[in-house]
């Protein structure tokens, strides 16, 4: 079978069997489904548990029920039986999702297939290609490095990286004869590393839109993985910004940069400094920019859904790459990003390491866009996270002050402070499903909050 040439779809694997196609779960097994129980096992017998091999190292414990920390199993249980409705039909390949609240891993669920290709199913283990989850976490090493007094958030980003002073900004014209130009101007002051952090810097995904001015962008051809974040800069350098500084939230290659900028103060590679600074201090053990050999089996990978557009990953995981991408680079697992998300709600500590103060972390999931143009209604972005700044404009549920974001292949986490909930939704689906499939998890995960803290 090749992605061009689908093959009909099998039932679906899963620790826990969920609704198959044109099929519905009797009620007990969907109350099975939340409580992690299991109902059946594609190729395994019913209730037997997955091989050790599979089973990370939880940095949470395992709370004795949903309903143990104020969540509804049944809720939880729709959760499980919706998105083995979308493995079924062939619109998520496999999933691995879990919510944890005051502490404890609430529901853990896996679904599906980690290769559908090779017929391999989801295991707890699975390790994603999380695109731009990389970001929040390049973002927290660039506030170790301020809180070392090493740089400034309101430093000219020339002055660590000099190749980028004199960036102009570009604007679309015509010339007499109709034909489209771009004119280029000097912005009212240079971008500041506080404009990478919260995506203000004038710089963008040449994907994102069109015109003149990004087909400049796109020309330079940026993000070549055979290339160091050195080149990417240089390069970068060269383009035209699509914005002044400072005037517009613009979602773009900022934390890129930010990768090269932690490489120049730290005198590391970015995965050097990241390994070293962040993933060995917290267990994220299977977090790196490339899944290496003994590991590659775990490898979650898209599918190409039946009549859908092809599913081609963005980068070929095996491969180590030269550019270390800040912005969307990295790959890891369920279990690594709890470890992560889990220093967040705990103000910058787990299990005794302290990588950032509470103060640093209020900081950074404060709202520091403010009105500027380019976000959606009710929802800021801090320095690395979207951030909620109101419950009934943001057109999704939640709480004033939960932060999180998202990555290309659907990947999403988020923190609820107030809720004391940590939410992440891991798959690999790199067609326009992936954003309703998102809103749809967060929607109904919302809704298993049955009481408040």
């Amino acid at each position: 079978m090749t992605p061009s040439d689908p093959a009909p779809l099998p039932p679906a694997p899963t620790r826990v069997l969920t609704r198959r196609l044109g099929a519905r779960l009797p009620g007990a097994c969907l109350l099975a489904l939340a409580l992690l129980g299991g109902c059946a096992l594609t190729g395994a017998p019913p209730g037997a548990a997955p091989p050790a091999s599979a089973r990370p190292d939880w940095v949470l414990p395992r709370a004795a029920s949903p309903e143990a920390v104020g969540l509804s199993s049944a809720q939880l249980a729709r959760v499980a039986e919706v998105t083995g409705a979308h493995v079924a039909s062939g619109a998520v390949p496999g999933a691995v999702m879990l919510v944890a609240r005051h502490g404890q891993i609430a529901w853990l669920h896996t679904v599906g297939w980690r290769d559908r290709a090779r017929d391999l199913p989801m295991r707890e283990d699975a390790i994603f290609r999380l695109y731009s989850m990389t970001k929040p976490i390049v973002s927290l090493a660039v506030m170790m490095l301020v809180e070392e007094g090493r740089l400034q958030i309101t430093d000219p980003v020339s002055r660590h990286l000099p190749e980028l002073r004199g960036m102009t900004v570009g604007v679309e014209r015509r010339d007499a004869a109709g034909r489209a130009v771009v004119e280029r101007s000097e912005p009212p002051r240079e971008m500041t590393v506080q404009d990478l952090l919260r995506h203000t810097a004038g710089l963008t995904y040449a994907g994102r839109s069109s015109g003149a001015v990004v087909d400049e962008i796109r020309a330079a051809g940026l993000g070549a993985r055979d290339e160091s974040n050195r080149q990417f800069v240089e390069k970068l350098a060269r383009t035209p910004l699509i914005h002044p500084p400072g005037t517009r939230w613009e979602y773009g290659v900022s934390t890129d940069v930010l990768g090269r900028l932690v490489e120049v103060i730290s005198g590391q590679s970015l995965g050097e400094f990241l390994r070293l600074r962040i993933f060995e201090p917290l267990g994220m053990r299977d977090t790196a920019f490339w899944v290496p050999p003994d590991k590659l089996d775990r490898a979650a990978q898209p599918w190409q859904r039946p009549g859908g557009p092809p599913m081609t990953p963005r980068f070929d995981v095996a491969v180590r790459p030269a550019f270390e991408s800040g912005g969307g680079g990295l790959v890891g697992t369920a279990a690594d990003y709890l470890r992560f998300a889990t220093l967040l709600l705990n103000g910058g500590e787990l299990n005794g390491r302290r990588l950032v103060s509470p103060q640093t972390l209020a900081f950074m999931t404060a709202d520091h866009v403010g009105s500027l143009p380019g976000r959606p209604p009710g929802l800021g972005f801090g320095l690395g996270f979207e951030v909620r700044t109101s419950v009934g404009r943001a057109g999704l549920p939640g709480s004033v002050g939960e932060y999180g974001w998202a990555g290309n292949a659907g990947t999403l986490f988020w923190v609820d402070p107030a809720e004391q909930l940590i939410a992440l939704y891991l798959v690999q689906v790199n067609d326009g499903e992936r954003i309703a499939l998102r809103n749809q998890f967060r929607t109904m995960t919302q809704s298993a909050i049955a009481r408040r803290p």
